[in-house]
């Protein structure tokens, strides 16, 4: 029976190594959590922007009469009142398309 050298390097098979594939989509998560952190930070540079660019006061015009608002505060109150109109119209669509 032979035995190998004491000198020569053998090799050692970790059981839990790291595919390929699992590093790839261990770095691909951190890339997209990346991404998502540096678009979230430049939106909320944008969106600090659009406020200061936008703090004059305005009048608005109603049927009966009229009422001066900063104009922040008309855009968000008009992009809340959009997003709650298209929560509203997703769910009315939903019920009515649904199959009985």
């Amino acid at each position: 029976m032979r035995f190998p050298a004491a000198s020569a390097p053998t090799e050692v098979v970790d059981p839990v190594a790291e595919t390929r594939g699992a590093r790839a989509l261990r770095h691909g998560k951190r890339a997209r959590l990346y991404t998502f952190a540096v678009l979230s930070v430049a939106a909320l540079v944008v969106l600090i922007a659009l406020i200061a660019a936008n703090v004059r006061s305005v009048e608005i015009g109603w049927v009966f009469g009229s009422t001066h608002a900063s104009l922040v505060w008309i855009v968000l109150a008009a992009a809340v009142l959009g997003w709650l109109l298209g929560i509203a119209t997703a769910v009315l669509f939903r019920f009515r398309t649904r199959r009985p």
